[in-house]
């Protein structure tokens, strides 16, 4: 991928939600038919499911009676799951918009994710434990971890047996579910981690079939960069503001943030250089996600939308860069 251009882009506005828009996830890229989809939380209970190259609507789970914190949807898209301030995570058929199962919570559940074949479900939040439940058999019990204090804001499913988890306390952990009495490594950043996601694509330089990707998280004024092995601190950048998320793409080596004003940034990885500004939300930004294919990413924001920008600038989906005269 060459370098992106640093044009004034127009993004493409996702409207539809009423009240701020705190997360958005993608499902895999179908690359047979160039196909993926993306899916929205929202404070006004309502997730949405839309096509993620366009952002265009496709349907609205209805069902929740709070604020949906957290959302994720399945590498095929055909099971969504959202965590809301209801005390419960729902389980939902994407492609009829029903819902399968309901799973009770004591507090509001801020974060929830699939495992990688879909068979389970882990949610996390103000309870200050992570809890995985098996999706054929709901009426079990769920197996829980503990060690958090202080909301959970992010678990990752990292692997079949490994998941990764981080929150107010500052810590990040790392789970083997085979043994899930203590994490097998943690490390401390020192500040409320307010996001933490892993990195999109591989480095051109890097042909190994067995990849691993890098963990990005969002503490205090740092973006910090760990090794998945042992969580060992890589890289970090301090910024000149507090980042509310943070994205990372390898293959063109450059993350996304946000905080402090209502604009996402870009900046190199190696240097942490800012390279764009990309102002166009009514409010703070508070998520940032590459699309599978990497052509774009998203943000989501206080002002009740999302917005779709492309890494490079060309002729994509519905953006038209040169039209014809």
């Amino acid at each position: 991928m060459s370098v992106p251009k640093h044009d004034i882009q127009k993004p493409l506005v996702c409207s539809g939600h009423s009240r701020p828009v705190p997360f958005v996830a993608y499902s895999k890229w179908n690359e047979s038919d160039d196909s993926f989809f993306a899916i929205s939380a929202c404070l006004d209970g309502k997730a949405m499911l839309r096509i993620g190259k366009t952002g265009d609507w496709i349907g609205t789970f209805l069902g929740h009676k709070g604020a949906v914190w957290g959302v994720d949807i399945n590498d095929d898209a055909t099971l969504a799951i959202t965590g809301s301030a209801d005390y419960t995570a729902k389980i939902w058929d994407a492609t009829t918009g029903d819902e399968k199962h309901s799973f009770e919570h004591k507090r509001i559940v801020k974060t929830v994710g699939f495992s990688p074949d879909a068979t389970k479900i882990v949610t996390g939040g103000q309870e200050s434990l992570i809890r995985i439940y098996d999706i054929n058999k709901p009426e079990n019990e769920p197996s829980i971890l503990k060690g958090h204090e202080g909301v959970i804001r992010r678990v990752l499913w990292h692997s079949e047996h490994s998941l990764l988890s981080a929150g107010a306390d500052g810590i990040v952990r790392l789970w083997d579910l085979r043994t899930p009495e203590k994490p097998v490594h943690s490390t401390n950043l020192g500040a409320d981690v307010r996001d933490l996601s892993l990195s999109a694509g591989q480095s051109p330089g890097d042909a190994s079939k067995t990849h691993r990707p890098t963990l990005v998280c969002a503490a205090g004024n740092d973006i910090s960069f760990v090794s998945l092995s042992e969580l060992k601190l890589k890289q970090k950048h301090k910024l000149s503001f507090q980042p509310t998320t943070v994205a990372f793409n390898e293959q063109c080596n450059r993350f996304v943030t946000a905080g402090g004003n209502f604009s996402a940034k870009v900046f190199d990885a190696d240097s942490g250089k800012a390279l764009e500004a990309h102002k166009g939300h009514h409010g703070p930004v508070h998520c940032a996600r590459f699309a599978p294919d990497l052509k774009t990413y998203a943000t989501a924001s206080e002002d009740g939308t999302i917005r779709l920008w492309q890494t490079e600038i060309c002729d994509y989906g519905l953006w038209v860069v040169n039209p014809a005269q």
